[in-house]
């Protein structure tokens, strides 16, 4: 049996069909598909099932993936048995939200692939919400988000830092559109936010338990573009300090204050509790760990 079949086995679950597994492996499609059945040949068993126009995991292809998993880990640990960070090799898969990925994760990955260049590093941007499905079902090694609890005992939760949230709205706003601690009122202002996101559901409790009504939403999943709408006067926004910095001190936008208990949320680096810690994990979760991020509106845990 060849490790790359049960490899390229993995790829279609993570990717989620055979030519995008292709497309992720740079192989054609067909030898996809001669891989897996080869694969069904050496194991006596149908992995996957045509309904349709999709390839879908058999009920015996589901049953094996702890066994093949375990053969994947097994074969990574004698490859990297003893090596050093610069010899390490195999994948690593991490999730992390979009704020977090852009704003406060390119000084830890571009130390890893200084440290670590021969591993292969895939980085996947989703909601919290979703890291936390993705660490729960292999589909990534680690998930770096914020800390939204429900990870049962099945995840490890690894405290990381305290960030701080704040809203922002136009310099151009008056005295009347920036109260947000009276309590029921109704405004003719549109609130910009990733709905996906944790920390919108955070802010629209608080606009419920207030009693605040706002005229609109727009649901939108970059944050730059939320700034830029802020700034043009078109709507409020939620969002980390650390995405707004520069804009607050420079006047450019403004923060609005708000009677919010608790405008820390924490991070967390999270992995299943039954996957084996390879090197390469180990390395990017001690660079989490160590390297303190130089932005304001952080507290180490």
């Amino acid at each position: 049996m060849e490790i790359k079949y049960l490899n390229t086995f993995k790829a279609i679950l993570e990717t989620g069909s055979f030519q995008k597994a292709a497309e992720y492996l740079n192989y054609a499609q067909s030898t996809i598909t001669l891989q897996m059945q080869a694969l069904e040949q050496e194991l006596s068993v149908k992995l996957f099932e045509k309904i349709g126009r999709n390839m879908k995991l058999t009920q015996a292809g589901k049953e094996l993936i702890p066994y093949i998993d375990g053969v994947i880990e097994a074969v990574q640990r004698l490859e990297n048995h003893g090596k050093g960070n610069q010899e390490l090799t195999g994948n690593l898969r991490v999730a992390i939200p979009e704020t977090l990925l852009a704003y406060q994760m390119p000084q830890i990955l571009k130390r890893f692939r200084n440290m670590a260049p021969n591993v292969t590093l895939s980085i996947h941007s989703s909601n919290c919400y979703d890291i936390r499905a993705q660490v729960m079902n292999g589909a990534v090694d680690l998930g770096v988000h914020y800390d939204i609890g429900g990870y049962g005992n099945t995840i490890v939760a690894e405290k990381l830092h305290h960030y701080e949230f704040v809203l922002i709205g136009s310099v151009e706003l008056d005295m009347t559109d920036i109260d947000f601690i009276t309590e029921n009122q109704r405004k003719e202002l549109c609130l910009l936010a990733d709905q996906s996101s944790c920390y919108y559901k955070n802010f629209r409790e608080y606009l419920q338990a207030k009693n605040i009504i706002l005229e609109s939403e727009v649901n939108l999943f970059s944050t730059e573009a939320i700034k830029q709408l802020v700034k043009e006067n078109l709507g409020i926004a939620y969002l980390p300090h650390f995405t707004i910095e520069e804009e607050l001190e420079n006047n450019i936008i403004r923060e609005i204050p708000t009677a919010i208990q608790s405008k820390w949320v924490g991070t967390v680096c999270t992995y299943h509790k039954n996957k084996w810690m390879t090197p390469a994990m180990r390395l990017f979760l001690q660079l989490l760990k160590e390297i303190e991020t130089p932005i304001s509106g952080s507290l180490a845990l």
